[in-house]
């Protein structure tokens, strides 16, 4: 299971789903130019060239099992793009997982990214999308700020190219009170793929995935095991 973080994000973020994972299943967090340990690579222009970007870490000789992508917020479209990319190439994921984001044709535009610095501190704590204790730190916040702003305008600038139509089960996930997206948008993913597409609401705001993390990781794990038949797999023996 390969996880795209959210916007201003990074992989750090789902360091507890990894560890959560259980023996059959493995979390890959992917890690975007820029920051991190990736801080001096060069962020690529477009949605698209992030996903690209991320396509070419992968081994030449391909991953060993059955890989799904999922993604939260803008990582949503960069999850939606690599599964594009990957299906042009020959080498389509087993399925596609988008969590709080409009579907692509659907993204809202935006002008948070030419706004001042209060103002999108102001949008940080206002989606939650920021920690607290880092929002009120001005020497830190001022650190994460030129990230967040590019990731900002990514997320803001984002339109789908033509062509592309997946051919892999889409599931959409969101928080009933997220103010980013409405039922109709999550919806709206129903058009990116001839394959199935499910939609489920979990109960809480933008950020649902930090009280609802045990359901989120057990629902990826049976979206995993489903895909990878490890059903005919025995559990380890005890020693």
């Amino acid at each position: 299971m390969l996880l795209f973080p959210h916007g201003g994000g990074s992989a750090s973020y789902y360091r507890s789903w990894t560890e959560a994972a259980p023996w059959d299943v493995e979390f890959l967090a992917a890690q975007y130019p820029g920051r991190e340990d990736r801080f001096s690579d060069p962020v690529p222009a477009d949605i698209q060239g992030i996903a690209a970007a991320l396509a070419a870490d992968l081994p030449a000789d391909g991953p060993p099992v059955p890989t799904l992508v999922f993604g939260h917020s803008m990582g949503a479209v960069v999850a939606y793009e690599f599964a594009r990319h990957q299906s042009a190439v020959g080498a389509p994921p087993k399925g596609l997982i988008v969590s709080g984001h409009p579907a692509p044709k659907l993204t809202r535009p935006g002008r948070v990214h030419l706004g001042s610095d209060e103002e999108l501190v102001e949008e940080l704590r206002r989606t939650e999308a920021t920690h607290r204790d880092i929002l009120d730190n001005a020497s830190l916040i001022q650190a994460f700020l030129p990230i967040i702003r590019g990731d900002y305008r990514l997320s803001e600038t984002y339109r789908p190219r033509p062509g592309g139509q997946l051919q892999i089960p889409v599931t959409v996930l969101y928080g009933d009170r997220d103010p980013e997206i409405h039922q109709w948008e999550a919806e709206g993913w129903r058009e990116v793929t001839d394959g199935t597409c499910e939609v489920r609401a979990f109960d809480g705001g933008h950020f649902y995935l930090e009280e609802h993390r045990a359901p989120v990781v057990e629902l990826l794990t049976q979206h995993a095991r489903a895909a990878s038949d490890t059903s005919a797999i025995s559990w380890p023996s005890a020693p």
